[in-house]
């Protein structure tokens, strides 16, 4: 079972979370979602617990929880779903308007 935490204080790690989620049974995985640029956390994260009674139960028990001063969310992680290559809204940015706008002249 893959779980998605949301609302984690910045200082929480993965070796924090997968603490958090070990007192409810076996985790395979636990990581904190990292800015690419920054390296900061960016307050959520995945724990995958092989198990789905025990992942059950920790969603349970730990959401709406307290954590690190932080009250956080914990859920059924949903599916990846993909993401169009131009940011999604289908208009595709400036693409062949050469930056100077739909109407404008160039000079």
């Amino acid at each position: 079972m893959n779980i998605y935490i949301s609302n984690l204080s910045y200082g929480v790690n993965d070796a924090d979370l997968k603490n958090l989620f070990d007192e409810y049974g076996e985790v395979s995985s636990a990581k904190v979602i990292t800015d690419r640029e920054t390296g900061r956390s960016r307050g959520f994260g995945f724990v995958e617990m092989p198990n789905d009674e025990e992942g059950n139960k920790a969603i349970k028990e730990l959401d709406q929880a307290e954590y690190d001063s932080k009250t956080i969310s914990v859920n059924v992680a949903k599916p990846r779903t993909e993401r169009p290559a131009y940011g999604g809204n289908g208009g595709g940015g400036n693409r062949g308007r050469g930056g100077y706008g739909g109407n404008s002249r160039r000079y």
